[in-house]
């Protein structure tokens, strides 16, 4: 009986020793060390960095912006969950407080509050704040959606597109003026594009953002060539399916089918991977077994299938 009653504590000691591996801590009791901007920071800048420290456990944070405070809201700026530690954002001139926690699934720190003032300025001395796209991204389709923030001052915004760093003014894919804060166009040939964004009025104009790149790419990569088994090759489990890389290839779609070259092999295919070879451990002593692989790049485009090739299970 004793000896039982031992068996049963280690189990339950063991249990919740693996339970206590799933288990998320809480950050209740905790508070942000918040870096930047300085609390009760009077600026003339529009665009502020929101920055603190990150803290251990927190999957994200909460960071809301009020006008003035608090406890007397006339102005909900801005309530959003982010992944990073950092967060910049464009505002107009007033008198504003700003808080940010961290969270996770289970729990959320105590708030930390700062406050901040802006003065208004010469547009000559903001920036424009671009929201999307983000830089480097790869478009398979022509339609780009070009979004930025509000800039107190700004009559108009002017969007420049090239293909050419800017390198001619007068000869760029695009240079328009706008009163929305967005603007969607459809390129014509594929390439690396650069874009950026400045606010403008009757009198002045504001710095250009930061210049974005966008990738416009509708050509799939070239076929793939398969490497290992040869052809109708007989081979023993398990069996190692290799092709050579492609420079232009992001991942890779296999698919292994049944003796007919038709019907996929179990419902684990097509299966997509990043490497070059996939290993395959099933079926019986005298099955034929057929493959090809196709490859994707960055924008998403496929390429053409390899050649199908057979391979007898011995």
């Amino acid at each position: 009986m004793k000896k039982n009653i031992n068996l049963l504590m280690v189990s339950v000691l063991l249990l919740m020793a693996g339970c206590s591996e799933f288990i998320e801590p809480s950050i209740e009791n905790r508070s942000i060390d918040i870096l930047a901007p300085a609390n009760k920071l009077e600026t003339n800048s529009y665009q502020q960095t929101f920055w603190w420290n990150p803290m251990a456990d927190a999957l994200f944070y909460r960071l809301q912006i009020v006008s003035p405070k608090f406890d007397s809201v006339s102005k909900m700026v801005l309530d959003t969950l982010i992944k990073t530690e950092k967060f910049v954002y464009t505002m107009d001139p007033g008198k504003y407080e700003w808080r940010v926690r961290g969270e996770n699934g289970s729990s959320a720190s105590n708030y930390s509050t700062r406050s901040l003032e802006i003065f208004p300025s010469s547009l000559k001395e903001q920036s424009v704040q671009l929201t999307v796209p983000s830089s480097g991204l790869y478009f398979s389709k022509p339609d780009v959606r070009y979004e930025w923030l509000k800039l107190f001052g700004a009559k108009v915004y002017r969007l420049q597109v090239d293909n050419n760093n800017f390198l001619d003014e007068n000869n760029m894919t695009l240079n328009i003026t706008t009163d929305n804060l967005g603007f969607l166009q459809t390129l014509s040939k594929e390439g690396t594009y650069q874009f950026r964004v400045r606010a403008e009025n009757s009198v002045e104009n504001s710095k250009w953002s930061t210049v974005r790149s966008l990738i416009y790419d509708v050509t799939g990569p070239e076929r793939v060539l398969l490497n290992t088994p040869s052809n109708k090759q007989a081979v023993s489990r398990p069996v190692r399916l290799t092709w050579s890389r492609l420079a232009d290839a992001e991942r890779y779609e296999i698919s292994v089918y049944q003796s007919d070259e038709q019907t996929p092999y179990s419902k684990s295919y097509p299966l997509i991977v990043t490497s070059t070879e996939h290993v395959f451990d099933a079926g019986n002593v005298g099955e034929t077994v057929a493959w090809r692989v196709r490859a994707f790049d960055k924008a998403g485009n496929a390429g053409a299938y390899s050649e199908i090739r057979t391979f007898t299970i011995q």
